[in-house]
């Protein structure tokens, strides 16, 4: 019998060499950690970009990353691919933690063939997010690919197949986080645009499913890259991306937040936090807006803010439809997701945009047990040719049936006005809102009393020649039209309001209401419906 160890209780490392098979792993795995090289790594900073194993270092808590598939190679014998014997088929897959909670995540290196997906590269990727869906733990990629392996052909693009397969499987069920980091081109850019949020990085990421030179050959249009699919036409007039980031240090510190506001997955509730601030802390500056006339413009900003704990607000799709505002907010500790009008562009008016905006951000919040609280001030539908051609009435009823599907608790305050089908819309209470509050000034109608009286009085008004008279007859009209059919006390009345409350009571009234709604729904008997791209 061979002992192999002198005291069971001592654990040091010894004097003697190490075994043949030990010396062949560890420079295996050490040309593994290597990548491409120090000449391919000095190009990639050159370009202003971190290495992928840079960047699961500044994104992932310190010691954290747990690497597998670390070896895997291609099967590609054409163009001499297997031959290069490139360890990670360029993809690197593992798990770590981001604020002590576990994630999935892969990371493409663009030192290696350009990052390029062959069938290696997408199994592995497949295998993170398996991995990830069984452990109900969120999956995040750090995309960086020159797109389809050209030399493996059709192989490539079965690849992304099976990844997209897995986005949709995944969705609705555990959070999905694609950040551009690099191209992103072709098919390659329909992974991500299955994912809930997406995050750029300026002057470093693109994405477009057709470049410059094909854009310029088929018609005829000259355009940069920039132009095409940089961070700020997708973040601002595609609305592909969610988040915009002035460098990668910034990008990953907007991820490490937007994920303390989430789940892990759809059967557990998003993270409690201990707050200072008071729960009935009174806002006495909202008093402000019952002074306001409902047409002039504010940003709803400053009522998000002074609700929110310690005046945080953390706004997503901040530069896309910015006539309504989308994010997370903590209300006593709890996280709370906010769908609010702001009045400072287009009057808050809803358009294509922003009803797509607000649609998919409550479906996701419904599919993440996350609360909703919709701030009112709403004029309408924003009118014209181009926005009825635009599909408002397709585009308008996805406001609609989020708003009707979400089962999470929702709370609603109308702060001056919610006029019309935009009424019903934002939050009602026959679209099955639990708790439904406004402010003592805010107007409640199927139009502005003003323009309700022009068309109700209009024969009056044409038989009165003296235009101060007629003036005064309009503001008298007006008056006494707001007071009978306008006023949150006649909405109050039939139940479509539950209670008007103090403005300086908002916040201490919202924090009950939710606390009251609290177990609403059993998250782990929610069944998910995914969280498809509106």
């Amino acid at each position: 019998m061979i002992e192999l160890f002198d005291n069971p209780r001592e654990d040091k490392k010894s004097d003697r060499p190490a075994p043949k098979s030990l010396v062949k792993f560890r420079q295996i795995y050490q040309d593994a950690m290597a990548g491409a090289g120090e000449e391919k790594n000095k190009a990639q900073k050159a370009k202003g970009k971190f290495t992928a194993r840079e960047r699961l270092s500044y994104l992932l808590d310190r010691d954290s990353f747990f690497e597998i598939k670390s070896l895997v190679e291609s099967n590609c014998h054409d163009f001499g691919v297997s031959d290069k014997h490139i360890k990670g088929d360029g993809v690197i897959t593992g798990f770590g933690r981001i604020n002590g909670r576990p994630v999935a995540i892969f990371a493409q290196d663009f030192t290696q063939l350009g990052g390029s997906l062959g069938l290696a590269h997408a199994k592995k990727i497949a295998d993170i997010m398996d991995k990830a869906l069984e452990a109900k733990i969120p999956v995040i990629g750090l995309l960086d690919s020159g797109g389809a392996r050209i030399q493996e052909g059709v192989s490539s693009l079965d690849g992304y197949g099976e990844i997209f397969y897995r986005n949709v499987k995944a969705s609705g069920v555990i959070p999905q986080i694609s950040v551009i980091l690099g191209p992103c081109a072709g098919g390659a850019v329909y992974s991500p645009a299955l994912t809930d949020f997406i995050f750029m990085v300026e002057g470093i990421s693109h994405m477009f499913v057709t470049g410059p030179s094909v854009v310029k050959a088929a018609t005829g249009e000259e355009v940069d890259f920039d132009t095409l699919g940089g961070s700020k036409p997708h973040s601002e007039q595609s609305g592909v991306c969610q988040f915009v980031a002035k460098s990668e240090q910034d990008c990953f510190r907007q991820v490490r937040e937007l994920l303390s506001f989430l789940p892990q997955n759809n059967q557990e509730n998003p993270p409690l936090e201990t707050t200072t601030d008071i729960t009935d802390r009174p806002v006495h500056v909202l008093e402000r807006v019952c002074e306001m006339d409902p047409k002039k413009a504010f940003r709803i900003h400053h009522v998000i803010w002074r609700l929110a704990d310690n005046y945080e607000f953390f706004e997503i799709h901040q530069n896309f439809a910015k006539n309504v505002v989308t994010g997370f907010i903590r209300m006593g500790g709890e996280v709370v997701g906010v769908v609010a009008n702001n009045p400072a562009h287009l009057g808050g008016a809803l358009d294509c945009d922003a009803s797509d905006k607000a649609a998919r951000f409550i479906r996701f919040l419904n599919a993440f047990n996350i609360p909703i609280l919709t701030l009112v001030d709403i004029g309408g539908y924003l009118p014209g040719v181009q926005q009825e051609h635009g599909g408002i009435i397709r585009h308008g009823a996805k406001l609609l049936y989020a708003y009707a599907e979400a089962t999470v608790p929702k709370v609603t305050l109308v702060l001056r006005k919610a006029y019309g089908g935009a009424y019903i819309a934002m939050g009602s209470k026959y679209l099955r809102g639990d708790f439904n509050f406004a402010f003592p000034s805010a107007e409640i109608a199927v139009m502005g009393p003003r323009g309700a009286v022009e068309i109700l009085y209009s024969k009056d008004l044409k038989k009165e020649e003296d235009p101060q008279k007629k003036e005064a007859m309009k503001e008298k009209l007006t008056q006494e039209y707001s007071d009978k059919f306008a006023s949150p006390y006649q909405t109050a009345m039939n139940g479509s309001i539950d209670e008007i409350i103090e403005p300086s009571e908002a916040r201490a009234k919202i924090i009950s209401a939710l606390r009251i709604l609290k177990n609403k729904r059993d998250p782990r008997k929610h069944t998910n419906t995914g969280n498809i791209p509106l």
